[in-house]
């Protein structure tokens, strides 16, 4: 069985978390056809300091 590797162009990494492709794509460039994006350890922390406000306005309006 083969391990997910992170989508992030030239990392090599194994994949850590897998998150939509919508918001990573607002600090990583990706597959324009995917809807979900595989990312190390690395790149999830980057994506969630780089995401934080909008993912908790997504929150907001979800209650």
């Amino acid at each position: 069985m083969s391990e997910k590797k992170c989508d992030v162009k030239g990392c090599e990494e194994e994949s850590y978390k897998t998150v939509p492709a919508e918001l990573a794509n607002k600090v990583f460039t990706f597959d324009a056809k995917a809807t979900k994006v595989h990312l190390c350890r690395e790149h999830y922390k980057k994506y969630k300091k780089e995401t934080k406000k909008e993912r908790e306005a997504r929150r907001a309006d979800w209650v």
